[in-house]
């Protein structure tokens, strides 16, 4: 069904571009905002543009941060264990671990991951960021000690993980990758906290 208003068709074909939402969806999105109060629109609008303006990755882990709080939250608390890094593929899996409320240690975010035939190679994703917090300087004050793996079960991220494993075997760091309680295909950030936790609890020596 197409509408007579151009604003609302506009607005349902920017919808259906998002991830997941079919036309049917993004038109009952679009008559939902109609519906709302202009106040409300402007609030989503506002959100929209600050996302951009306002939302940096921060400059330690590639994690998204405000631009006023780089580095992000995580990489300052002292209350973190700054001698465990957990790499993994988005911000959304940083999300999906920190629900579980067990992991206490810092993050990588690659924000992708290998993939040949996709034309990704290592420096289309943030591991020269992950090598840098390798540097001598960098290790002195925090010194690592162990780097998890935990990218999805799926060719890429095995790639990934194998290219990483040998990219850090010269820094004698301890690598291991989150045990095989998840599903081979799946992605991590709508994986269950329960079995999130028993894989990082079973990590192995890579």
């Amino acid at each position: 069904m197409r509408y007579t208003s151009a604003a609302i068709e506009t607005l349902i074909e920017e919808f259906s571009k998002l991830p997941g939402i079919g036309r049917k969806t993004a038109q009952r999105l679009a008559m939902y905002i109609l519906q709302q109060p202009r106040t409300a629109a402007e609030t989503l609008a506002r959100a929209l543009v600050d996302i951009k303006e306002k939302v940096v990755r921060c400059s330690v882990c590639q994690n998204v941060t405000d631009r006023d709080a780089d580095p992000c939250h995580i990489c300052r608390s002292t209350a973190r264990d700054r001698t465990v890094i957990c790499v993994v593929e988005s911000p959304a899996d940083v999300l999906a671990f920190e629900k579980t409320g067990h992991y206490k240690g810092q993050y990588h975010v690659l924000h992708g991951l290998i993939s040949p035939l996709d034309g990704i190679g290592p420096d289309d994703i943030r591991l020269h960021e992950l090598l840098v917090r390798f540097e001598k300087k960098t290790c002195e004050e925090n010194p690592v000690r162990e780097v998890v793996l935990a990218l999805n079960p799926t060719v890429e991220g095995e790639t990934t993980s194998m290219y990483i494993g040998r990219l850090l075997k010269p820094y004698g760091i301890a690598v291991t990758k989150i045990a095989r309680g998840i599903p081979v295909g799946a992605e991590l950030e709508f994986i269950d906290e329960a079995t999130l936790s028993r894989a990082m609890e079973g990590r192995f020596a890579v």
